[in-house]
């Protein structure tokens, strides 16, 4: 694993004079080389699913409302605050034909309308899902089977407790279609990427991506510890730093 990490558009990346979670976003991250785009998903009230990551309009677009509480005709005629409009998912599957997924269902009353989109995009194959809420997990695992998951919350706690301690891998199973674990380069300052962890994480076939890392320093650290991929707002930044030689350090003492 990691020839070469992957770049993971988060929220599409951020560019200039662009809004998160566009087509305009997206489609740039794709012209830059990226193939695998993250974002949030919500349903509209009439149950179609929009690319977005919170669950209203305040910070986005200035609009004291709920996504879920606005038909999709209403959402497709808000101007977002730095420009263009909410995409909805079924409409990036057909703009983004080779572009891959990593979605994540934010809330319990999207699970449905993400289970429909993919079945009628036929884009079962063209995604990873994730979430933080197991039981969302669990529904769409069921729902949606062979389809890709990242490794939940709790799912990740128990493998890297079994990696920490040195217990064998088969007290911490994954579920079948689990191909990830996506974790945060530390919380509440404990670093939680370790070599360990992905030494451990690659003996189970499983991939390690980092979230959300915008720094080239804590790049080139995390992809020295052999991580699988980086989920970035800065994307052209990140390709720089994958497609650069690793540097080389002079440890002789002086």
């Amino acid at each position: 694993m990691n020839s070469q990490a992957e770049i993971i558009a988060h929220r599409g990346g951020r560019w200039p004079g662009m809004s998160e979670n566009t087509l305009d976003a997206f489609t740039t991250a794709f012209d830059h080389g990226v193939i695998w785009m993250e974002t949030d998903v919500h349903a509209s009230a009439d149950g179609i699913l929009f690319a977005a990551h919170d669950e209203d309009l305040g910070r986005i677009a200035g609009r004291p409302h709920r996504i879920g509480d606005l038909t999709a005709s209403e959402l497709d005629a808000v101007d977002l605050r730095g420009g263009g409009r909410l995409p909805r998912m079924g409409d990036l599957f057909e703009a983004l034909p080779e572009a891959r997924w990593n979605i994540d269902v934010k809330a319990g009353h999207s699970i449905a309308a993400t289970v429909r989109t993919l079945r009628r995009c036929r884009a079962e194959r063209r995604v990873r899902l994730a979430s933080f809420h197991s039981s969302t997990l669990r529904r769409l695992r069921t729902a949606l089977p062979g389809t890709l998951t990242s490794a939940g919350t709790s799912e990740v706690a128990r493998f890297a407790l079994a990696a920490a301690v040195g217990l064998p891998a088969g007290l911490a199973p994954m579920p079948a279609g689990v191909d990830a674990l996506q974790v945060p380069v530390r919380v509440r300052g404990v670093p939680v990427i370790t070599s360990g962890l992905v030494s451990r994480a690659h003996e189970r076939n499983l991939l390690v991506h980092a979230w959300t890392v915008n720094a080239a320093e804590d790049m080139r650290t995390l992809l020295a510890r052999g991580i699988d991929g980086i989920v970035t707002d800065e994307v052209a930044l990140a390709l720089s730093v994958v497609r650069s030689p690793p540097i080389r350090r002079n440890n002789r003492r002086r």
